[in-house]
């Protein structure tokens, strides 16, 4: 089976940002081949303050970088046939589809690939529990202490390292170590108790600042994009 972990930075959130960069590696058979797929973009557009706090790319280190148009047939072609692993698919899967959907006669993604989001399947391992790649990471022992900044060859990398284990397929794992990951998965049970007790709080009083329920949860929906893509939302801790 050939699957293809993905992961894109991009010129910001929402309506009109565009991808800046492309990073892939290629599993087959639950095995890293040491084949990749790797490039930047000129977006034709300024990146958002924002999100190159997050990856550091500048415009002008993409001043000189070809068009997604001019790179698209050599990404498809690298991820034609295979299924995607794709940590908050939706994301990376949206951007995408928007790029292809600039040219013409390319394909959408779900017309060439499989799709699997590790996001989901974290959320269904490990409920109410944070399931950021960074936090994957801590829970499974990965060391990803040389990503200072986020970049999407990177961060596809570190995605291939914790879906293998997430999944079952790393075999080195010692009875220390699940005794390390009980003792965390409890602390952070506790951690989340306690933040579900103070949110608890926030919403009771909610009214008075004249914030609606609907509101609250458009701008928690939010957050848990962000923090998707970082190691955490600073003003949720």
């Amino acid at each position: 089976m050939r699957q293809i972990v993905l992961d894109t930075e991009t010129t910001g959130i929402g309506d009109g940002h565009r991808i800046i960069e492309i990073g892939c590696v290629e599993l087959v058979n639950r095995k890293l081949t040491g084949n990749h797929y790797h490039q930047y973009v000129n977006p034709e557009r300024l990146v958002d303050p924002e999100a190159m706090a997050v990856h550091g790319i500048t415009d002008e280190f993409l001043q000189d970088k070809p068009v997604f148009a001019s790179i698209a047939k050599d990404f498809i072609d690298f991820i034609r046939g295979g299924q995607l692993v794709i940590h908050n698919a939706p994301f990376d899967v949206g951007f995408m589809d928007m790029e292809f959907g600039k040219l013409h006669g390319a394909p959408m993604t779900r017309d060439i690939c499989t799709v699997l989001d590790t996001l989901t399947m974290a959320r269904q391992k490990h409920p109410g529990q944070r399931n950021s790649l960074d936090a994957l990471c801590k829970r499974y022992g990965i060391d990803n202490s040389h990503r200072d900044l986020h970049g999407a060859l990177l961060d596809s990398e570190i995605l291939a390292d914790v879906y293998l284990f997430m999944t079952g397929g790393q075999t080195n794992l010692t009875l220390d170590s699940d005794a390390n990951e009980k003792s965390s998965t409890q602390l952070n049970t506790a951690a989340d108790t306690e933040k579900h007790r103070i949110d608890a709080v926030l919403s009771s009083q909610l009214g008075s600042f004249g914030v609606s329920v609907a509101e609250k949860e458009a701008h928690d929906a939010f957050l848990e994009l962000i923090e998707t893509k970082s190691e955490s939302v600073i003003w949720r801790d």
